[in-house]
C-alpha cells in the first residue's frame, strides 16, 4: 500500500526517544520529517548530531532548530510529537492544539486524567490541568479507536507499557486479585535518558544491578490508573524497578493469586482473545519466558505466563524495548492510527 506522506515534527530530538523517533519516521513511507528541534543542538545538520543517519533519507539537509511553536507551524507538519521532559511538553502541547495540529506527547503530562495524582507524584502542580479530560492515554492495543480520533494522545511510559499489557486482560476478565500484584521491572539505563550522570556513567552501571525508587516510581501512577479501569476498581500494586547493566530493554515479571480457580489455560485464552490480532504483541505461551535480546530495536512486546499451584499465583512475564515500543514505536503506532495508516506502516523493519 502506497502511503500520501505526512508532514510531522519531533520536539525534543536530540534525546534517545526522540533519536529513536528520528530513526523510525526516516523508514516510514508515510511521514516526512518537517522540523526538527533541540535547544541545544539548534543550527546544526542531522546528521553532524547523529552520524549513523548520514545518507539516510535527506538526513544531511535537515537540521535542527529552536523549538518555536510559530517555526513549528509554519514547517506545516500536521503531526507533532514532543519528546520533552515533564513539564517542559505542556508548554507546547498546548499551543500546537490551539494552532491546529496534532500532538502525541511522549511525556507524562497528560497521561493522568487527576491532576492531584500528578501533583502527587510529580511534585508539582499540573501545568496544564484543564487539557487532561480530552488527553488519550495511547495504548494503540487496548483503545485504538479513542486514538485514531484524538488530537492529543499520551503516549505510555516504558514500565507501565510492560506491565499494563500483560495484565489488561486478566483484570478484565476477573482471573486475579487486584489486590495481590507485585511487578518487578528490569530496565536498561537508557530508560533514564541521554544525560550526565553520575549514577548513570559506564564505571557505575557496569556489572553491577541495583533497584531505585522503592517504593513508589512515578510510572506507578499511570500503572495503577490504567489497571484500575481494567479492573472496575481501585488497584494498588507494588512495583520495583532496577536497573541493570545493558543499554535498552525491559523484562518484567508480575505475579497476582489466581481468582475463583482461574488456571493458566483461562488466562492464556483471555490473551489470546484480547491480544491474538495485535501485530505486536507476541504471545509466547504457557511456560515460555520472553528475552529481551529478541525485542530490542523491534516495537514487539512478548509475553509469557505460568500458574503456579503451589501458591495459586499467575506469573506474568513480558519484554520490550524501552526506547521503541515502550516510547517511540508505541507513539508511531498512534499516529498510524490518527492518520488512517496500516498499524504496522514504517515499524516491522525497526
Amino acid at each position: 500500500m502506497e502511503l500520501t506522506p505526512i508532514k510531522v515534527a519531533v520536539v525534543g530530538a536530540s534525546g534517545y526517544s526522540g533519536g529513536e523517533l528520528i530513526r523510525v519516521l526516516l523508514g516510514h513511507g508515510g511521514a516526512e520529517l518537517a522540523c526538527l528541534t533541540s535547544r541545544a543542538e539548534a543550527g546544526r545538520s542531522l546528521a553532524e548530531v547523529f552520524p549513523r543517519f548520514r545518507g539516510i533519507g535527506g538526513a544531511d539537509a535537515l537540521r535542527f532548530v529552536a523549538p518555536d511553536v510559530g517555526v513549528i507551524a509554519a514547517s506545516g507538519a500536521e503531526v507533532v510529537f514532543l519528546a520533552l521532559p515533564h513539564g517542559v511538553a505542556a508548554e507546547y502541547a498546548g499551543p500546537l492544539l490551539d494552532a491546529g495540529l496534532r500532538v502525541i506527547d511522549l511525556s507524562a503530562d497528560y497521561r493522568l486524567s487527576d491532576p492531584s495524582v500528578y501533583e502527587e507524584f510529580y511534585g508539582a502542580p499540573h501545568p496544564d490541568a484543564g487539557r487532561l479530560e480530552g488527553a488519550v492515554y495511547g495504548l494503540p492495543e487496548v483503545r485504538p479507536d479513542a486514538i485514531a480520533a484524538a488530537d492529543l494522545v499520551a503516549s505510555p511510559g516504558c514500565y507501565p507499557t510492560s506491565v499494563i499489557l500483560p495484565l489488561v486482560p486478566a483484570l478484565r476478565d476477573g482471573l486475579v486479585d487486584p489486590g495481590t500484584i507485585h511487578a518487578v521491572s528490569l530496565s536498561g539505563v537508557s530508560g533514564a535518558g541521554r544525560k550526565a550522570e553520575i549514577p548513570l556513567l559506564f564505571s557505575e552501571c557496569n556489572e553491577s544491578v541495583r533497584p531505585y525508587s522503592i517504593p513508589k516510581h512515578r510510572h506507578l501512577s499511570e500503572i495503577e490508573q490504567e489497571l484500575s479501569i481494567a479492573a472496575g476498581e481501585v488497584v494498588t500494586i507494588s512495583f520495583t524497578p532496577v536497573l541493570t547493566p545493558v543499554t535498552a530493554g525491559i523484562y518484567t515479571t508480575v505475579y497476582a493469586a489466581a481468582k475463583g480457580g482461574a488456571a493458566a489455560a483461562d488466562l492464556g485464552r483471555s490473551l489470546t482473545s484480547a491480544y491474538g490480532e495485535a501485530p505486536f504483541v507476541r504471545l509466547l505461551g504457557e511456560g515460555c519466558a520472553p528475552d529481551t535480546k529478541h525485542v530490542t530495536r523491534t516495537n514487539f512486546i512478548d509475553i509469557g505466563w505460568a500458574h503456579d499451584p503451589r501458591t495459586d499465583r499467575f506469573v506474568l512475564m513480558s519484554a520490550e524495548d524501552n526506547l521503541v515500543k515502550g516510547a517511540s514505536g508505541q507513539a508511531v503506532q498512534s499516529f498510524n492510527l490518527m492518520v488512517g495508516f496500516p498499524a504496522t506502516a514504517g515499524l516491522l523493519g525497526v
